[in-house]
């Protein structure tokens, strides 16, 4: 097609094998060929261009050296895994990418034997690469059996603590085990911490050509007449850099750094490792996150993620904004309450701008801490700014904090520390898919004692309870708020502290009560509209609270109406299931309600847009009206005159 690049190369393979076939020149033009179809296929789709485009050398020169999938590859985050999609045999589906029913933006092991683990939270890569080593050295899988175990990590995901546990393991273990750390100084934000500067330091320190041809040497690997040169060269640059290898004294031999767009420099030290390697040894490939794709290259986040773009402007086909996103509004209201108050201090894990927090370091950069990807130290880094008399706000994606639940837990609840934790990204958000959906918060939340955790139902609601979150000192306090665009709503000049644990009647009805938590409230008032007009004017509310529950409201909304039913944006065990408790204990079921709980269903929804999610989920404005229906017996009735 006219709109898609010249590949004949690239159209000749349909595996890997494909590219074992081909010499180093060709495997060259492979890569570039392979480049100009990601950025091709990532302008029509949407989705991580820049990591992607940063390692289409490797990935040419690992899939032509190992034998994928019989050696498991693994990549990290895996948000760089379109061209290692193109080359395994689905490029014929690369360009519905992100789509419902589509290729997922990840690995993914039930697509594709190629993707032996799947992954999308990062440093997970060694951890995994390690098992599948010694389940290979103990004869975990005899068809086909396991061969090498490759990890491929970025120096942003090198900074989690995962990271390192695993390190450590896998050099007392001293297995056969290949680390490739895509060393490219551009996690989604500017990396930050020792592991960042010590990188840095590794080729800053001489000419990055000496410390090429340095790492061609690759010292243990090299026939024994050659190793002495080596070492010596090798020693001298590393003394030069750091006076010590870090890796090495961990357990793993250590070559590099090397270039990683260099394909002669990656197949000479990859193919060396793979006949000669004998334990743990880590590749460190230098390379340029959106190399080779002029506006990645120049864009702040290297075209980290992008949406639908202009192929040679770059320019990004964004559908116009109709009002602030809920992100944005959360930031201006904390920089809005930390002027007032200078307690105020906000953390996040390596997502400034994500969380919207990179605003709040502009206004205040001395209050403001990113952590890098490292959630389990960012909670109780909180936790003991809260110890210390300050009013930490800790903001994260409910997918991430999942990751330092343990510290939710132990530092943060059991000591009832005043530590704020602003929750994006709750419930469905899209192309992300299941990986990056906010499910289990309000759940994992809520059954902690002391926790307060609310939910906002529209943004000015958020605004609210960011001023909520600022006057409760008495414990932990959480609220949640979805991905994109507010409701539209007027937005306060100042929010207000609400009073904790009630809620709000939206709209009085009779005979049946719609209880919502959190933005399914815009769908539930469609709903309510729609009723309406069939002569059926349902009560809606909005609890605010998942806990404390409003317990004078939600026990007079059971004896007033014959059916009570609530909805929300999570998992089976959260809000409604509390709803459940208090009614149960209070013996409201003896009285004949009728109970219903409309959550996400007990299953991880694939990637789609976020209506067509929820419309799997079957909690959009038709899907509540259908079981209001059901519940007052309307369904029925209409079946019987249908009939």
């Amino acid at each position: 097609m006219s709109d898609r690049p010249d590949t004949p190369l690239l159209d000749r393979v349909h595996s890997p094998a494909d590219l074992k076939v081909l010499s180093d020149r060709e495997l060259e033009q492979v890569a570039d060929e392979l480049r100009a179809e990601t950025i091709s296929a990532v302008s029509q789709t949407g989705g991580h261009l820049g990591a992607g485009l940063g390692v289409v050398e490797l990935t040419v020169a690992i899939h032509a050296v190992f034998d994928t999938p019989r050696d498991r590859l693994i990549w990290d985050v895996s948000h760089q895994c379109y061209p290692h999609k193109i080359l395994t045999g689905r490029r014929d589906r690369i360009r519905t990418l992100r789509q419902k029913d589509g290729l997922s933006g990840f690995t993914k092991r039930s697509e594709s034997p190629y993707d032996p683990f799947g992954a999308a939270h990062s440093s997970t890569s060694i951890s995994a690469a390690l098992g599948f080593a010694v389940a290979r050295d103990l004869g975990g899988a005899p068809e086909p059996a396991l061969g090498d175990a490759i990890a491929v990590i970025g120096d942003g995901a090198m900074s989690a603590g995962m990271a390192y546990e695993a390190l450590n393991n896998a050099g007392h273990l001293h297995k056969r085990l290949i680390v490739i750390l895509n060393d490219n100084e551009m996690s989604i934000a500017q990396p930050v911490g020792a592991m960042s500067s010590y990188l840095s330091r590794l080729y800053a320190g001489a000419p990055f050509q000496e410390l090429k041809a340095a790492a061609k040497g690759a010292v243990s690997l090299l026939p024994q007449p050659l190793q002495h040169g080596a070492r010596r060269a090798k020693d001298m640059l590393k003394h030069m850099a750091v006076g010590g290898t870090l890796f090495e004294e961990l357990g793993f031999s250590y070559v590099g750094p090397i270039d990683g767009h260099d394909m002669e420099q990656l197949l000479a030290v990859l193919r060396t490792v793979k006949a000669r390697a004998d334990g743990p040894i880590l590749i460190h490939a230098i390379t340029k996150k959106g190399k080779g794709y002029r506006p990645a290259e120049l864009a702040d986040d290297k075209g980290h993620a992008t949406a639908k773009f202009d192929m040679v402007t770059g320019e990004q086909k964004k559908a116009p904004s109709n009002a602030p996103s809920y992100t944005k509004v959360f930031a201006q209201a904390l920089i809005e309450e930390a002027a007032r108050d200078d307690k105020i201090v906000a953390v996040t894990a390596a997502m400034p701008d994500g969380t919207g927090l990179n605003l709040f370091a502009e206004r205040f950069p001395a209050r403001c801490f990113d952590v890098g990807i490292a959630e389990q130290h960012g909670v109780t880094f909180c936790a003991g700014m809260a110890a210390g008399g300050m009013k930490p706000f800790c903001a994260m994606y409910s997918t991430f904090l999942q990751r330092g639940y343990d510290q939710v837990v132990h530092d943060v609840a059991i000591q009832r520390l005043p530590v704020r934790f602003a929750i994006d990204r709750a419930g469905l958000v899209g192309a992300d898919g299941a990986t990056h959906a906010g499910s289990f918060d309000v759940a994992f939340l809520a059954n902690l004692p002391g926790f307060v955790v609310m939910a906002a139902a529209d943004e000015a609601e958020l605004k609210h309870m960011v001023a909520t979150a600022v006057a409760h000192d008495d414990g932990p306090i959480a609220f949640r708020f979805p991905r994109g665009e507010g409701a539209g709503v007027e937005l306060p000049e100042r929010g207000r502290a609400l009073e904790i644990g009630k809620g709000r009647i939206i709209a009085e009805g009779s005979r049946i009560a719609l209880l919502s938590f959190g933005t399914r409230l815009q769908e539930v008032q469609a709903a309510a509209e729609s009723l309406a007009a069939r002569g059926i004017t349902p009560t809606v509310a909005d609890a605010r609270f998942a806990k404390p529950l409003d317990r004078e409201m939600i026990l007079t909304l059971a004896k007033e109406h014959e059916a009570l039913i609530t909805i929300e944006e999570g998992a089976i065990g959260g809000f409604g299931s509390h709803v459940a408790q208090l009614l149960a204990e209070e013996g409201v079921f003896d009285t004949g309600l009728k109970y219903r709980s409309m959550v996400l269903p007990d299953n991880f929804i694939d990637q789609a847009s976020p209506a067509d999610m929820y419309a799997v989920a079957k909690l959009n404005a038709a899907d509540i009206e259908a079981k209001v229906l059901a519940v007052l017996g309307v369904v029925q009735l209409v079946e019987r005159r249908v009939r």
